[in-house]
């Protein structure tokens, strides 16, 4: 699960890549604060379609446009680092569970060792941050192995680890008075994730 290369698609690469892309970029977001390259890259990205999700988009698109990295760089260490405990918390085992490191993440652990994927030396986060996910996501969506692809597959693991709690910690997210680019972020990955629940439902 290491860091996602963003590679922004055109519009007519398909709605799969395109749902690969988006995981990308918000275990991206999620992870550590966008770089200069990256808000320029949002910024500069194709916008189109009617709707929550693309005018979320659009949202996001307008505060990455000229705003201060090292501004976003002091949000992200003041909303998701902090000294000590956290103001949000971007752990599915606190959601689920009340506590950090709980059966939540022995539960992932497992179902992500059946998936023959681990933990990366280098990743200091455990494997429930919403990162992690939205990267596991992500390769499963661009796996060449045929179960690994599967909708079934991906419905389970958004399902199971998930689905639960993204919302609630979007919407702490949104609701914090210090989150002004992260806003964006969080109302971004809550206009997906709502879009992806829809889909697994009709699945």
């Amino acid at each position: 699960m290491n860091e996602t290369q963003l590679q922004f698609e055109t519009p007519d690469s398909g709605e799969e890549a395109a749902r690969a892309e988006l995981y990308g970029l918000l275990s991206m977001l999620f992870y550590q604060a966008p770089t200069p390259d990256l808000l320029a890259a949002i910024a500069a990205a194709p916008a189109e379609g009617e709707g929550e999700l693309p005018d979320a988009w659009r949202a996001l698109q307008g505060a990455s446009a000229g705003v201060d990295a090292q501004a976003v760089h002091d949000e992200y260490e003041g909303l998701f680092i902090g000294t000590g405990k956290p103001e949000v918390f971007l752990y599915g085992s606190y959601y689920m569970s009340g506590f950090l490191m709980e059966k939540p993440l022995a539960l992932l652990r497992a179902n992500l060792n059946r998936l023959g994927l681990q933990r990366t030396d280098d990743m200091p986060e455990t494997e429930d941050h919403i990162a992690a996910l939205c990267d596991v996501m992500r390769h499963l969506i661009t796996s060449s192995d045929v179960i690994e692809s599967s909708i079934g597959t991906q419905k389970a693991f958004f399902a199971d680890h998930m689905q639960s709690w993204v919302q609630q910690m979007c919407g702490e997210i949104g609701a914090h008075p210090g989150a002004r680019f992260y806003r964006h972020v969080a109302a971004l990955a809550a206009a997906f994730f709502a879009v992806e629940m829809q889909a697994f439902d009709m699945a």
